[in-house]
């Protein structure tokens, strides 16, 4: 009976250890599931929810590297275009050009969010690589994207501010220019092609969001026509003339032959023979992130009102 009695109590004993254990093992696995969901949040993105961290270690910004940047947001990989525009040189030093064809180098770089553009390949592969999201160019306005960028990397409300007090300063600036220049004066904003040049609608990056949609500037009437739905129209030197407004923003690239600015058909614009073309950096000037904004502001406010 002694012996029976021990082997009882010995099994009850081992019972409770048991279900201890067991206890435990389940107060540590709800504690990781509960430090997981405190990591981690869901972002709507535009082809459905996708799970992401709120603190992102390790970004490769296939695409809104610059709205990335704008936000501090810490890049690892970057695309070979932002890697090239001397506005974003000192914020890249480090960091690795990759491309969604090179899913190896995407993978040494064990990012923990994904962005790229909805036209990209390998979508999917960089879904198993880590948390995608994706964007298609030009679906956002260029402030609502900001925004998007910034509730992606969990600084909604950094973002949202910067977003209203650009609003007011363009505002103020686009008032102050407009009594200076005249309310029917016309700008247009060309771009050095080589053996073309571009003219450019209200949404195309060169600071055309500044001038047309949030300081109200005017274009041409044939650049309106012609630029305004497409966002960017080619024309051949010859044309220059015709298209040029009361002033002219050139996004003047230094890679390309610009010996058009010694002929005798630029030089009799009107715009040019009253000073009224204020040069920008094709470069610098390509994309509608707060950087960018800030930079192509600066240049405006300067050149018109000084």
């Amino acid at each position: 009976m002694k012996k029976l009695t021990i082997a009882i109590l010995l099994l009850l004993f081992g019972l409770i250890l048991s279900a201890c254990g067991n206890s435990n093992a389940s107060e540590s696995m709800k504690s990781a599931n509960t430090e997981t969901e405190k990591d981690t949040f869901t972002y709507e993105s535009e082809i459905g929810p996708v799970e992401v961290p709120k603190n992102p270690e390790r970004i490769v910004a296939l695409t809104n590297g610059p709205n990335v940047l704008a936000l501090d947001g810490k890049i690892v990989g970057i695309d070979e275009w932002t890697n090239a525009n001397p506005l974003f040189t000192d914020k890249l030093k480090e960091v690795e050009i990759v491309s969604e064809v090179n899913l190896e180098k995407i993978i040494e770089l064990e990012p923990d969010l994904i962005i790229a553009g909805s036209h990209m390949q390998n979508l999917d592969k960089l879904g198993d690589i880590a948390p995608t999201v994706v964007y298609t160019w030009g679906k956002l306005d260029y402030l609502t994207q900001q925004i998007e960028i910034g509730k992606l990397l969990n600084k909604e409300k950094e973002a949202t501010e910067w977003v209203d007090d650009f609003k007011e300063r363009t505002a103020t600036a686009g008032e102050k220019i407009r009594a200076k220049i005249g309310e029917d004066a016309t700008v247009s904003v060309i771009e050095s092609g080589g053996k073309e040049m571009y003219v450019f609608g209200n949404n195309y990056a060169r600071g055309t969001e500044i001038l047309y949609q949030a300081m109200g500037l005017k274009m041409p009437d044939i650049v309106k026509e012609k630029a305004l739905e497409s966002g960017v129209y080619t024309i051949s030197l010859e044309l220059i003339p015709d298209f040029a407004g009361d002033y002219v923003i050139l996004s003047k690239n230094p890679d390309v032959d610009n010996s058009f600015l010694e002929t005798d058909s630029w030089k009799n614009i009107p715009a040019v023979k009253n000073d009224h073309v204020f040069e920008i950096n094709t470069k610098a000037s390509t994309y509608s992130d707060p950087i960018t904004l800030e930079y192509l502001l600066e240049i405006f406010e300067k050149s018109f009102l000084q």
